[in-house]
């Protein structure tokens, strides 16, 4: 197998054993790029010869070696920093953002900064999906998803404010891990919405997810390889808005959950009570007024290099009441205390990654309907690739789990991609 299409785990191993070095390792991922990147268009910046010196210059540690990718939003001391905006560009930061800063002390090596939508909100960079050119990869992690589903980089940041980690990564077919809400600290990120934006993973493989982050935080996320001593329970549903699912998502969620049946697992219908259906409903205000609240400078001294698109938004969120922010706050408050008693004895739900395949077209990376309520409630989400559409592009299937559940969520994923076989 060539370097560049290992997982992270593999890479590592194969570093730590003497059998790859991080220079042969950066130099096939770079090799990929310059093929690939005309067509993909994955990076925002990519500067090989800096890339060469950081993988020669690497730091020992559990990543040593491995190059990441670093979405946009997340601040680099050596590369720019342009948010997916025309008002940042060329900006050059003094500092790393922290987890930026944490993947390289662990030996990570930053390869280039992906393409983020503008802010990570709608309006899309030039990305194109990996499987399938014409197609969306998904946002706002756009590049990011590209990159690692296109063996660029074994291992990319994303954030996710609604479903910006889960949802490209479905599309590109790859993993994507949203960790719970503040696992990695955002300083030195361009931060939306101060009760959402989670910084998370993109990868190939739910073990290197499980790396990482423990890697970047110094917390137990488990071994998700390791054989559990029973079979899981799981809930099963299509989310707060069950209409916007294609039937092949429908479909897909079915044959994911009787394949968990057949594996040994107890799969029970989960319908949505009016307190989680009242948070997903507050999520497009707390998302859209924290927003506007975190651009101001941008949306009072740059409005014109604004999309259109979200300038609309951040009107309607300056129009509303304060109290509409604060009810939603508590909406999300409640919603989280309540849901560990609401699960029960479940160990995570089963639910769809997105509504359907990559939407045609770049103009818009697809809708978040069956990531916001997931978001709003602050555990792990993590998407594993579960087969493919009608057009032959990739899908996912979505495991969510209780706040501080992150390392059981990893390990029951990696338990349903072996029941998916």
């Amino acid at each position: 197998m060539e370097p560049n299409r290992l997982t992270a785990t593999e890479a590592a191993r194969a570093i730590a054993a003497g059998r790859l070095t991080p220079a042969a390792l950066m130099e096939a991922c770079l090799a990929r790029a310059a093929y690939r990147e005309p067509k993909v268009r994955a990076f925002v910046h990519l500067d090989p010869a800096l890339a060469r010196r950081a993988a020669t210059a690497a730091r020992p540690g559990p990543l040593h070696g491995i190059p990441i990718g670093v979405k946009d939003v997340l601040d680099t001391a050596d590369m720019p920093s342009g948010y997916g905006s025309p008002i940042w560009a060329g900006w050059r930061p003094r500092a790393d953002s922290a987890a930026v800063a944490a993947a390289r002390a662990a030996g990570g090596v930053v390869m280039g900064k992906t393409v983020t939508t503008e802010f990570a909100t709608r309006h899309p960079g030039a990305t194109a999906n990996p499987a399938n050119p014409a197609h969306t990869p998904g946002g706002s992690s756009s590049g990011s998803a590209a990159a690692v589903a296109d063996g660029m980089v074994p291992l990319a940041f994303g954030t996710q404010t609604a479903g910006s980690i889960v949802r490209p990564a479905a599309f590109c077919g790859v993993v994507g891990f949203k960790p719970s809400f503040g696992t990695l600290h955002r300083a030195g990120m361009k931060v939306m919405s101060e009760s959402l934006d989670t910084i998370g993973v993109l990868a190939r493989s739910v073990a290197d997810c499980a790396l990482a982050m423990a890697a970047m935080s110094g917390r137990d996320f488990g071994d998700p390889e390791a054989k559990p001593g029973r079979a899981p329970r799981f809930g099963l549903t299509l989310g707060p808005e069950p209409d916007k699912a294609a039937p092949e998502t429908v479909a897909l969620l079915h044959r994911a959950a009787e394949a968990a049946r057949k594996a040994g697992a107890e799969v029970v219908e989960f319908p949505l009570p009016p307190i989680l259906m009242r948070a997903a409903e507050l999520h497009p205000a707390l998302m859209n007024m924290e927003s506007a609240q975190a651009i101001r400078w941008e949306l009072e001294t740059a409005r014109a290099q604004l999309s259109p698109v979200l300038v609309e938004k951040m009107d309607w969120a300056r129009a509303q009441p304060a109290m509409l922010l604060a009810q939603a706050r508590q909406a999300q408050t409640t919603a989280v205390a309540a849901l560990y008693g609401l699960m029960g004895g479940l160990d995570a739900l089963l639910t769809p990654s997105a509504p359907g395949e990559a939407p045609e077209g770049l103009g818009w990376t697809g809708d978040p309907a069956f990531n916001l309520l997931w978001t709003m409630l602050l555990g792990p989400n993590i998407t594993v690739p579960a087969g493919t559409g009608p057009k032959g592009l990739p899908m996912g299937v979505q495991l969510v789990g209780r706040l501080g559940e992150d390392a059981a969520v990893l390990g029951w994923a990696r338990w349903l991609q072996a029941a998916l076989g």
